[in-house]
């Protein structure tokens, strides 16, 4: 690899494209703006967007190596000069710049100056030194590893008590881009047209062999027809498995307590044959409305969409009323990392009591509208046990009348005899638990 050449002009476009990405989201949207106010196109588009990327990926180890050469927290800099900083140290402690891009690089003090403040320029220009000359100590495994997979360490720390050896295989897993998976809706289409479609259009696909409706797309293709006509919808097959065991009938009333952005809720409407009801609640306007307008395309006709907290749902529908209710919970969502590579550094260790309150307010509403002789699905898409094995734990605690139905498969056992989990690195597919509860009849 030779070194990296960046000129003056490449180097303003990244500053912006990042000091605005704290502004616009999502950061695409920012990246596009800056780049065609500096005329960034063809050959230069792409290598710039990889370096902008690279910068989202890092973030968290990129703002500790500020904290450690400024001595406070990057998020009370001057927006220009954290921007500044943040590509200065992308380029030049995880890069390998030639002469020319070190100093242009120095000039930013110039840009900075005309951009701010003077002194923030200055400021800039007497740090610069020490950003060249930065070589990190990798004194722990936590710290090597953090580097090498870009997670906090907590995160790591945590995965490894899980899986010693194996996370990381695991981290290795959610820093791999999935292909898009969709579902072929049978309300309205076959899997095998689905599929035709798609080889019509010369691209390679794959059947999951867990889910005979889940398709995924192994080149880059828009299915953007095939979900406006309702044919399909986008769905990862941990997520669809869901549905499957929870196992819907024709005729049965069901509630989806987190229900936006409707995969689920269409894909139990699909196991019922349109027969029936499902009430699907949500508290979020704008997935709400993404919700009604895939249950309108895939032509779902027995749902009805609540827009309230799933907590009030006892107040709202009644007690007993339900023959099957999907929780699929507000979690963490660390299992989506692969799906959604900033969410890395927005895991904070503080906010998991937090979400674990609201899952058990969730799951205690959800018992209530259960029918004895019901069923409860309980699933999340994180791999931490507190949002996990151990609300299932303590829910079993408190109900005599509940009963875990055993799950086997199609994916591997939880860390509750029971209880099921699926591993982006075992599995190919995004990180999910699942419990199944059955409500004892008196």
């Amino acid at each position: 690899m030779g070194k990296l050449k960046l000129s003056d002009r490449q180097l303003y476009a990244l500053v912006e494209a990042l000091k605005l990405g704290e502004e616009v989201k999502p950061s695409q949207q920012a990246k596009r703006k800056a780049f065609a106010k500096y005329k960034i196109e063809g050959w230069e588009n792409s290598k710039l967007t990889g370096i902008f990327y690279s910068i989202q990926r890092r973030l968290g180890l990129i703002d500790e190596i500020i904290e450690e050469l400024v001595g406070v927290s990057p998020l009370i800099l001057d927006p220009w000069l954290r921007a500044t900083l943040r590509v200065a140290i992308e380029i030049a402690v995880f890069r390998n710049p030639n002469e020319k891009t070190i100093q242009h690089l120095k000039g930013l003090a110039k840009f900075l100056s005309k951009r701010t403040h003077p002194y923030v320029g200055y400021y800039y220009y007497e740090l610069f030194p020490k950003v060249i000359n930065y070589i990190p100590k990798l004194d722990t495994e936590e710290k090597r590893l953090k580097w090498e997979y870009l997670f906090p360490e907590w995160f790591i720390a945590r995965m490894k008590a899980l899986l010693g050896e194996e996370a990381e295989e695991l981290l290795k897993a959610l820093n791999e881009t999935l292909p898009t998976s969709i579902r072929a809706n049978l309300i309205k289409t076959s899997v095998g047209d689905v599929e035709n479609h798609l080889r019509k259009k010369g691209v390679r696909f794959e059947r999951s062999n867990r889910v005979e409706t889940v398709i995924r797309i192994l080149d880059p293709f828009n299915p953007e027809w095939l979900f406006n006509k309702g044919y399909a919808i986008a769905q990862e097959e941990a997520s669809a498995v869901a549905s499957l065991i929870l196992s819907p009938k024709p005729g049965e009333t069901v509630v989806d307590l987190a229900a936006a952005p409707g995969g689920k809720t269409s894909h139990m409407a699909e196991l019922m044959e349109n027969k029936g009801k499902i009430y699907a609640f949500d508290v979020d306007k704008t997935r709400i409305k993404r919700m009604k307008e895939v249950l309108r395309r895939t032509g779902v006709e027995i749902a009805e969409v609540i827009k309230a907290d799933g907590r009030k749902a006892p107040e709202l529908l009644g007690e007993e009323i339900a023959d099957k209710v999907m929780l699929d919970a507000p979690c963490t969502s660390d299992g989506t990392i692969a799906k959604n590579p900033e969410l890395r550094w927005r895991l904070r260790e503080k906010n998991i009591p937090k979400v674990v309150t609201l899952q058990k307010e969730l799951i205690e509403s959800a018992w209530k509208l259960l029918k004895p002789g019901g069923r409860l699905l309980y699933s999340t898409c994180s791999m931490l046990p507190e949002e996990n094995e151990e609300v299932i734990k303590w829910f079993l605690e408190r109900h005599s009348d509940a009963k875990l139905i055993p799950l086997n498969g199609p994916y591997d056992p939880g860390f509750l005899e029971g209880t099921m989990r699926a591993w982006p690195h075992r599995h190919k597919t995004i990180g999910f638990f699942y419990a199944l509860i059955e409500k004892k009849r008196s």
